[in-house]
């Protein structure tokens, strides 16, 4: 069985979802939107990390995120809270933001072209502490 690969997954993740770019990003999140950082530890010392950002390993997010989950964070407080996930590129967090669009939080999205776009658009980082989410 063959099947459209990682790049058709993607284009599946995207279709129909409005990314933010890192000025609307950083826009959200002085509005009040969450921001979710996946990059791991070693990336987030190598570029930085975000003001505002909750780090959430991507392996325990829909967890972290999911209103009805016993193992949510506080800020997952209901299913129209707009969250704005970020990686290094701006790949793996469209496929996390497809995830907890299926979880049923609607408003999920993420950045295009992930820290390294926020970077280059000169928008501030902070050397920590992280907040970080087990």
């Amino acid at each position: 069985m063959t099947t459209g690969g990682v790049e058709d997954l993607l284009r599946q993740a995207r279709a129909g979802i409005r990314r933010l770019d890192p000025a609307e990003t950083w826009a959200a999140v002085t509005a009040g939107a969450l921001l979710v950082d996946t990059r791991t530890d070693r990336q987030r010392a190598a570029q930085g990390d975000l003001p505002g950002a909750i780090v959430i390993d991507r392996t325990v997010l829909e967890w972290r995120l999911d209103p009805a989950s016993d193992s949510r964070i506080p800020e997952a407080t209901d299913h129209d809270r707009l969250i704005v996930v970020v990686c290094r590129q701006g790949y793996s967090s469209s496929l996390a933001a497809a995830g907890l669009r299926a979880l049923g939080l609607h408003r999920a999205t993420d950045m295009t072209g992930g820290v390294e776009a926020w970077l280059a658009a000169g928008l501030p980082t902070t050397a920590g502490p992280a907040d970080v989410r087990d």
